[in-house]
């Protein structure tokens, strides 16, 4: 067992050594846009009235020729629709629609369908952008191989550790897409950043074979076109010229419920890559679960335990940091500590929860009873 886990201290630092080598040391150096495609940005709402008034002014700020602002209700419960249709009238370029089907990918797909842009860009409602957010993403379809731009989403500080731990679970999630981004093997991506040309998300069909999944309106389509075009069709845009901003869940309850909706998805991907992560990532947290029985074998267990979990939260510390960094986010030490002992708990809530399939989105609630 002592053999083992100083084994596996070393395998971990290696290996996230290894992905925070993907990782950008610096911002992108700004692509001149050339032409400017129509886009149409879309945003699905639900029981968003909070957010309607400041998302039409973030939308104010973006500097972009050509834009079409799509805010599709999703049979919200709220004054929404009201909401947006008011917004429409300080700003012409906003499009009210109100969804005839249920759930975000029945909001999303109507949406496109009434887009007047060659390009689609999505967020949601709860996010906030920088001023050329418009202009970076869209600058990659120059090229006209691209065919789908994925940009990083990371929390906003809200000067609590629950806001810094997600911070960092999202860091994680970045530091990996970018990684098999760059291996040209994606795997997955946020739908709050996410660019693609409406010919083909018409070629794969859109959401066609996955509709019943309430969450994955990103990552099946990276998948469907990933399929339909090959991986060099889809591009990685890990900079902070590039990054949205979304609010953190105000408490673990609603946190764990996101990541289960999110975690959902993975088995209806049936692709090794997906499988051999998600599995991998389940099991490491039973290993670092299963690191507390070397307090048991007396003073060399203990000094072992001491060196593993050191090691830990040093390589995370090193590589999570990285990607804090280069958007300007400085967490403290003692945040990385909590952050490494507490998500192993967290991992394992998660998959538990997604085995069993309960979790409720918006006023909706999903089970395996449904």
């Amino acid at each position: 067992m002592l053999s083992f886990y100083l084994v596996w201290m070393l395998i971990y630092f290696l290996l996230l050594s290894e992905l925070a080598k993907f990782w950008p040391e610096r911002s992108c150096e700004t692509k001149q846009v050339q032409v400017f495609p129509k886009v149409s940005v879309l945003i699905p709402c639900r029981n968003e009235s909070e957010n309607i008034h400041r998302l039409a002014g973030e939308f104010k700020r973006l500097h972009y020729p050509n834009l079409e602002l799509i805010f599709v209700d999703d049979h919200s419960e709220d004054d929404t629709y009201e909401l947006i249709e008011a917004a429409a009238c300080s700003d012409l370029r906003i499009v009210p629609l109100r969804s005839p089907g249920e759930g975000k990918k029945a909001a999303l797909e109507f949406a496109i369908d009434q887009a007047n842009g060659e390009i689609i860009l999505c967020s949601d409602a709860d996010c906030s952008f920088p001023e050329n957010w418009v202009k970076g993403m869209v600058s990659q379809f120059d090229n006209q191989e691209i065919q789908l731009v994925a940009g990083p989403v990371i929390v906003t500080d809200n000067g609590r550790f629950l806001g810094a731990f997600q911070q960092a679970d999202w860091a994680s999630n970045l530091l990996v897409s970018a990684y098999f981004f760059s291996k040209s093997k994606p795997l997955m991506c946020s739908g709050a950043n996410l660019a693609y040309r409406k010919s083909a998300f018409l070629d794969v069909l859109g959401y066609e074979g996955n509709r019943d999944f309430s969450s994955g309106d990103d990552e099946f389509l990276l998948k469907k076109i990933v399929k339909k075009y090959g991986a060099s069709s889809c591009v990685y845009l890990p900079f902070v010229e590039n990054l949205v901003q979304t609010k953190p869940e105000p408490n673990w309850k609603a946190f764990i419920n996101q990541r289960v909706r999110w975690a959902g998805k993975w088995k209806a991907h049936r692709s090794y890559s997906h499988a051999v992560s998600a599995v991998f990532s389940f099991l490491a947290q039973l290993v670092w679960m299963g690191s507390f029985g070397l307090l048991t074998l007396g003073s060399l267990g203990i000094l072992i335990f001491g060196m593993v979990w050191t090691s830990k939260i040093l390589a995370e510390k090193r590589s999570l940091g990285k990607v804090l960094r280069i958007f300007g986010i400085k967490h403290r030490k003692i945040e990385f500590v909590l952050t490494s002992f507490i998500h192993p708990i967290y991992v394992l809530a998660v998959g538990l929860g997604a085995i069993q399939g309960n979790f409720t989105w918006k006023g909706r609630r999903n089970s395996r009873s449904d």
